[in-house]
């Protein structure tokens, strides 16, 4: 139950940040109308196994990087948790551009940079993955954080190979719709990073 619990959690804050919908979107707009459905396949395998090896190089090292700058975990916390808000509130007022670039004809490159990097796997994600690393405690907790971020990549991947069939499904309305309600769940997500953040340092300095 623990595991299922912590699971379900995972995935949902993934999926809200993720927002493969809105990153499939972006990525159609950038490759341009003219690209097939065999190129849009491959990019989709490409950015889906961009974003599963930035996931397992951050997921492994997040202990590294914060014992190399000396970064606590709570800070960490609060930082990742101001990103999620700005990227919260991006998303919800429409303007998650994600450092779109012009339509481009080398759509193999793009795949990687910048529909990978940073479009579907950002600050905020980045951020994410080492706090949750920093809270899992257990091999049922990094187990639970490890496929609840392989399941996202699928869905990421089902989405981007069928983005056309969804833009036609929802619509701009539609998507810019799924978009601003993911941007609520990630922006209630950033608010908890922050606050508990923060009340942790409190009381590591002794403030309270």
């Amino acid at each position: 139950m623990e595991f299922l619990s912590d699971f379900l959690q995972y995935s949902i804050t993934f999926f809200a940040i993720l927002d493969p919908i809105g990153s499939s979107a972006i990525a159609l707009s950038i490759l341009g109308s003219k690209i097939s459905q065999v190129q849009l396949n491959d990019v989709s395998k490409k950015s889906t196994f961009t974003i599963l090896i930035a996931f397992f190089v951050v997921f492994l090292s997040g202990d590294f990087i914060l014992n190399l700058f000396g970064i606590s975990e709570n800070s960490l916390k609060t930082m990742g948790g101001l990103i999620l808000i700005l990227m919260a509130i991006k998303m919800v007022n429409g303007s998650t551009d994600k450092n779109a670039t012009p339509n481009d004809d080398n759509y193999k490159e793009m795949a990687i940079v910048p529909i990978g990097i940073p479009i579907a796997f950002g600050a905020g994600l980045f951020s994410t993955v080492i706090i949750f690393k920093q809270q899992a405690q257990t091999m049922v907790d990094i187990s639970a954080v490890s496929s609840a971020f392989i399941l996202n990549a699928l869905l990421f991947y089902l989405i981007m190979r069928n983005s056309r069939h969804i833009k036609n499904l929802l619509g701009v309305t539609g998507q810019n719709v799924v978009t601003k309600l993911m941007g609520l769940i990630v922006g209630a997500i950033a608010v908890q990073f922050i606050v508990s953040g923060i009340i942790a340092m409190v009381k590591q300095y002794g403030m309270i």
